[in-house]
């Protein structure tokens, strides 16, 4: 497994502050593409990849989510959110990204009418996104009673059917949130049985109760329980956890004591 964390999450909005802790812990960067359509001025892509270079640092991408949604039934906002995606990936390809993240996006009634036909718009997104430059992880949610897709078959359905260069991103504490240990580990069987990759892991912790992005081992996700399970696992995770410095240097030493990693 590489591990990398992210910056934003961290709070660690200055670039260098984040490559000198990423070169410090050995750990890549996951950088957010809505940090960067936000704020122009941080270094761009080619920037960042030879900072990466000098720093020994990869990195990871989580691709844009804010005012951004793959599977709006409005033809206007779906079409805004391809065009950013796609931009995205550039943004992903050029800065030499092992994967990129992405959300599947809501829905604002839970009306079988709309669910089907928001379903219908995301597949014909990940549809003109394919095949993409990198790989992209998608991600599973189900927090919130918008989030389109909520069970592990939806997204195996949706990932499956995107075809060659997109697998899974599995964010334990989402799945701890909506269904606790039962729940992470039926998106992980589910995953691990799809003849598509698991590419990507979040890690971070909560009580399960919100997503409060707590550093491993503030919460109570048992994330011993998961040593095993993810014993071979060779992909990319990040470790999306607040509390600044401390925050990710807690959360390395927790999960190193979880998982002998």
């Amino acid at each position: 497994m590489r591990l990398g964390f992210s910056a934003v999450t961290a709070g660690l909005v200055d670039p260098r502050e984040a490559f000198a802790l990423a070169a410090e812990l050995g750990l890549d960067l996951e950088l957010s593409v809505d940090l960067q359509e936000m704020f122009p001025q941080l270094p761009g892509a080619r920037e960042l990849r030879e900072m990466g270079r000098a720093a020994g640092v990869g990195f990871t991408v989580h691709l844009p989510f804010v005012d951004l949604n793959l599977a709006s039934v409005v033809e206007a906002a779906w079409a805004t959110s391809l065009e950013r995606m796609q931009r995205a990936l550039e943004f992903a390809e050029t800065v030499g990204a092992q994967v990129g993240v992405l959300h599947t996006g809501q829905i604002p009634l839970r009306h079988p009418v709309l669910i089907e036909a928001a379903k219908e718009r995301l597949a014909r997104a990940l549809e003109r996104l394919g095949p993409p430059p990198v790989p992209v992880a998608v991600e599973n949610l189900a927090l919130d009673r918008h989030d389109l897709l909520e069970e592990p078959a939806e997204l195996v359905r949706l990932v499956e059917g995107a075809g060659e260069g997109f697998g899974y991103t599995l964010d334990l504490p989402h799945a701890y949130v909506q269904g606790g240990e039962a729940q992470i580990r039926a998106y992980l069987e589910a995953m691990q049985a799809s003849r598509a990759p698991l590419l990507h892991l979040h890690l971070h912790d909560n009580l399960g109760d919100r997503d409060a992005h707590l550093p491993v081992g503030a919460g109570s996700l048992p994330y011993p329980a998961f040593k095993e399970a993810l014993a071979g696992f060779a992909g990319t995770a990040a470790l999306e956890v607040t509390g600044g410095v401390e925050g990710v240097k807690n959360s390395l030493r927790a999960l190193h004591a979880a998982w002998d990693i």
